[in-house]
């Protein structure tokens, strides 16, 4: 029997490009080859995020956590004024970091399922002046989208730059990182942008990196201070040899893979594909009568699917989903987590791998005593994609 799919909200299912290229000997990291691969993919990532030039990258070696760390770290001293946009778990932990570095939150938060609208946000700003707003495009543990566009329009009219945790979202959620104008848009490798675990990406916008530059106190975190990184990425992107700490080579060879395959298929395309993968699962889900986390699918994320078990059923299932062919991920939000499970569907992620999700499903339930019409997730899903 073939191995079971990975169809959690990251890692995910990788190209077999990305995997050749993890699979190359470690060059050296002044390698000429290699420095120009990470000039490639410094460019490649602020096209993906559809930045401008005068956008900073930074390709880091670390998870998500660091490259929201970082870039706290950077643009919040003591005593700053951060209003924290909190749609769940991993905005809860933005609040925790920000708290760290001596940053005063305010907490704007939603129920688990609701989201925060830009009329919330204008009534909260209204009330105190703020010097940074943070966002989770995507929170992994509610599978709520957050209207990013219109939440930056509000900040930023306000005076106050925006930081987006993009972890769930990037490379799969619209997002017009200029145009919007989003100050900092952080992510992860091992979700949508298609690149084993390992790597914390951002991109920073002119506005960001002046308030760095403008600190009153050094960054509280040396291997994350943008002191050393800058010029780091600086040179690298000039195809110049630099060097602070070694960089994770073949993660970056293989991320510059990613990134050229998703610029190839193009941003307008790679948005589409995954709002047609997320409505096939979707319609699956709701034609097998589960309920989602989301309470309106007008902010469901279309990087995964979050449905809540049916009656008489519990995480115990999911052992029989793997059995029948996919991996899927339990709950994460502390006040639900044993009330749904989690179906990631982003990145490489393919309409036959929707289709295999939905018959583990339903083999699942069957299997946990749920009574269920065989294929009626599936036909909901291919009546979609057809």
């Amino acid at each position: 029997m073939s191995r079971a799919r990975l169809m959690i909200p990251g890692p995910i299912e990788f190209t077999d490009d990305v995997m050749a290229e993890m699979s190359k000997p470690t060059p050296s990291h002044v390698d000429p080859a290699f420095i120009d691969t990470f000039g490639q993919a410094l460019e490649d990532l602020r096209a993906v995020f559809l930045a401008g030039k005068d956008y900073q990258p930074f390709i880091l070696a670390g998870s998500g956590t660091l490259a929201m760390d970082s870039a706290v770290a950077n643009l919040v001293e003591p005593d700053d004024q951060v209003l924290v946009v909190d749609t769940g778990y991993f905005s809860q932990r933005m609040a925790d970091i920000i708290h760290r570095y001596g940053g005063e939150t305010t907490i704007l938060s939603a129920s688990p399922g609701e989201t925060i609208t830009p009329e919330q946000l204008q009534e909260t700003m209204a009330k105190r002046t703020y010097t940074l707003v943070t966002i989770t495009h995507v929170d992994t543990s509610t599978g709520v989208l957050t209207d990013v566009q219109g939440l930056t329009a509000v900040a930023k009219n306000e005076g106050a730059l925006v930081m987006v945790d993009g972890v769930c979202a990037a490379a799969a959620e619209e997002l017009r990182q200029e145009a919007w104008g989003v100050d900092v848009y952080l992510t992860a490798s091992q979700k949508a942008i298609g690149t084993p675990p390992g790597l914390g990406l951002l991109v920073v916008s002119p506005a960001a990196l002046a308030k760095w530059r403008e600190r009153k106190q050094p960054v509280g975190s040396y291997y994350s201070d943008w002191s050393y990184w800058w010029p780091i990425m600086q040179a690298y992107e000039a195809r110049k040899a630099s060097y602070f700490a070694t960089p994770a080579v073949n993660l970056i060879m293989a991320l510059a893979v990613s990134l050229r395959q998703i610029l190839n298929e193009g941003m307008e395309n790679v948005f589409a594909r995954h709002v047609l993968l997320s409505n096939a699962v979707k319609a699956g889900i709701e034609a097998m009568g589960l309920r989602q986390v989301p309470t309106d699918m007008e902010h469901a994320a279309h990087t995964l699917t979050c449905p809540r078990y049916p009656q008489d059923v519990d995480a115990g299932f999911l052992k029989a989903v793997r059995a029948n062919g996919a991996i899927l991920a339990g709950g994460l939000h502390p006040a639900i987590k044993n009330e749904y499970f989690r179906i990631g569907h982003m990145g490489a992620v393919s309409r036959a791998d929707v289709l295999i999700a939905l018959g583990a499903v339903e083999g699942g339930l069957r299997s946990a005593g749920y009574a269920i019409e065989p294929g009626v997730g599936l036909a909901a899903a291919q009546a979609i994609l057809s």
